[in-house]
Order: C-alpha cells, then sequence, then structure tokens
C-alpha cells in the first residue's frame, strides 16, 4: 500500500455511519472500520450493526467488532462487559462522576489494542509513517466540545481526520445523508444505563435492561456521596428543563416501566445476593472461578420466573 491506511472509528450511531456513507460515496478509501462493543449498547444499536456491516461488506469496506479484554480484576468474579465492571465493583459508569474515561477504556484502548497487531498499521509505523484515523465529531456545539478535548489527547502514531467537521455537517444533515443512502437511522449509540440517556430512551429499554439498572444503582448506594445515582441529581423542570429524580430507578417506578414489588425485591434482595456470590467466588482457585454474566443470568431468569405469579395474584 502506497498511502497510509485509512481506520474509520465507528459508534454505529448517525455521525459515524453518515461519515462512512458519504466517505463512500466519493470513492475516499477505508481499508478498516472498527466497531468497539462494550457489551451493553442499546438492542437497537445491536440491531443496526449487522445491517449496517452488511451495507459496507457490498462496497468492500472491511470491518471488525473488538472488544476490550480486562485482565486485571480489582474485584472478583471475572467480567466482561461494562454493566458486568460496575455491578463487580458496585460503583456507576464515569460520566455520572464527569470523567469520560468509560470510552477510553472501552472503546477507545479496544481499537488501538487490535490496530497495534494489525499488518498494515505495523508496517506503516516500521517506514516512519502514521495510519489516519477516522472520527465522526459532527459540526455542532457539542462535538465541538468533544473535538476539542480529543484534540489534547491524540497519540502521536495516527493523522486524526474529522471529515464531519471538514463538511460542516450537524447531526441533522447526518441524518438526511444516511436516509438518502437508504438506511434507517440508527438509535444513539450509548450502554443502556449511560447516566446520560434520556427519559424517552429509558422508556424503550427492555426489561432485563431496566431490572439491570436497579440493581447497579442500588448496588452502588452505599458508595454514593455526593450523586443519588446514575442522573446524578434531581431536575426539577426550570427554565424548561424537563423534570426527572436523580436515579434512573425511581423515574422506572414512576412510570410503572417494571412492577414496584419487582424494583423493591430487586433493591432489597439482588445486592446482597450478589456479594454472596462475589465472596464465594474470591475463594475459589482462579480457573474455578464463574464469572458474573452468569449470576445476571441467573438473576434475570429468577426475575422472569416470578412474573407469571404477580400478574396472577
Amino acid at each position: 500500500m502506497s498511502r497510509a491506511p485509512v481506520i474509520a472509528a465507528w459508534g454505529a450511531g448517525v455521525d459515524s455511519t453518515a461519515m462512512i456513507v458519504e466517505m463512500a460515496a466519493r470513492g475516499d478509501p477505508i481499508d478498516m472500520v472498527l466497531f468497539a462493543d462494550p457489551g451493553s449498547e442499546k438492542r437497537g444499536t445491536y440491531a443496526f450493526i449487522p445491517m449496517f456491516r452488511a451495507w459496507m461488506a457490498d462496497r468492500g469496506i472491511v470491518s471488525e467488532i473488538v472488544r476490550y479484554q480486562p485482565r486485571n480484576f480489582k474485584h472478583w468474579p471475572p467480567y466482561a462487559t461494562i454493566a458486568e465492571n460496575m455491578l463487580t465493583n458496585a460503583t456507576l459508569p464515569s460520566v455520572v462522576f464527569n470523567r469520560g474515561s468509560c470510552s477510553q477504556k472501552w472503546k477507545a484502548s479496544a481499537q488501538d489494542a487490535w490496530t497495534d497487531d494489525w499488518e498494515p498499521a505495523q508496517r506503516c509505523w516500521d517506514a516512519g509513517d502514521r495510519v489516519v484515523k477516522l472520527i465522526g465529531y459532527d459540526a455542532s456545539p457539542r462535538d465541538t466540545q468533544r473535538y476539542r478535548h480529543a484534540v489534547g489527547c491524540e497519540d502521536p502514531r495516527f493523522i486524526y481526520r474529522y471529515p464531519l467537521r471538514e463538511w460542516n455537517w450537524d447531526r441533522a444533515r447526518c441524518e438526511q445523508r444516511i436516509a438518502a443512502a437508504g438506511l434507517p437511522i440508527p438509535p444513539k449509540s450509548s450502554c443502556f444505563f449511560c447516566g446520560s440517556i434520556k427519559p424517552d430512551e429509558v422508556i424503550e429499554l427492555a426489561v432485563d435492561e431496566l431490572r439491570v439498572i436497579v440493581l447497579m444503582e442500588a448496588r452502588a448506594k452505599p458508595r454514593l456521596r455526593n450523586v443519588d445515582g446514575l442522573w446524578r441529581r434531581p431536575v426539577l423542570g426550570r427554565r424548561g428543563a424537563i423534570p426527572r429524580p436523580g436515579t434512573i430507578t425511581e423515574f422506572i417506578r414512576e412510570r410503572g416501566l417494571l412492577p414496584p414489588d419487582e424494583i423493591d425485591r430487586i433493591v432489597s434482595e439482588a445486592p446482597t445476593d450478589l456479594i454472596a456470590f462475589q465472596a464465594a467466588q474470591a475463594a475459589l482457585p482462579l480457573e474455578s472461578r464463574t464469572s458474573i454474566g452468569s449470576w445476571l443470568h441467573d438473576f434475570n431468569r429468577a426475575a422472569d420466573a416470578l412474573r407469571p405469579i404477580r400478574s396472577d395474584s
């Protein structure tokens, strides 16, 4: 390859999808598209991923799904997703505490680790050149803030391009481009329990996702000092803001998204059960420990089994 290899960081949301669609239409080279899966994206995102990967494959654009591989565990048992990470360590996503390390740990580092082993990148670096990385920040004020922060954290091994900003595209323009390509507009890409999730997004979540949110806030509550939960503090609804509580659990209760007795049972019993499970696993040899993902499967299966009993009572 006579030119530097080009990698697109794809978040499976509107901006990065529109970036890839337009670059394909312009004939601009993309040698690899990487999606970093934290294991806790919303269901709509997981439904969109194979659809758009097929669209890219039809146009000769190669893509890979990469994952962060946890190795050093602060607490046991081992975890494989960001949701399991939060539950294991009895904490909430870093965005709740005004830190942004979730994306760095579960997305950027996973993409960089994969790229380290990618032969075209290795040849490029050996020749003293830099790999081109495409980032889908648009020209809106919000993404301009993200862009300014990102510029100060750039890896010197890469040349970073922000095509949407070069074209002065905002989110609305991105949605128009995706629709013009005959594709559905992807949902906003984020973990289903992200502290930035909006109330209307919570309403669309599946039952098992709502349960994990209730468990996550209950598990972290004893350690919280300056925030109430995933939504930090209540919004009172002044100056046009939509009122909401500081915890998503309370919103779930207010909207009847889960039965009140199911919420109460999760809050009162599940954290204790999880702590007991962790203690039991910590006492076992490493090779014999069961993952927290297995515990979560049993947690949801038991909750499902109780639902018909409640509905008939």
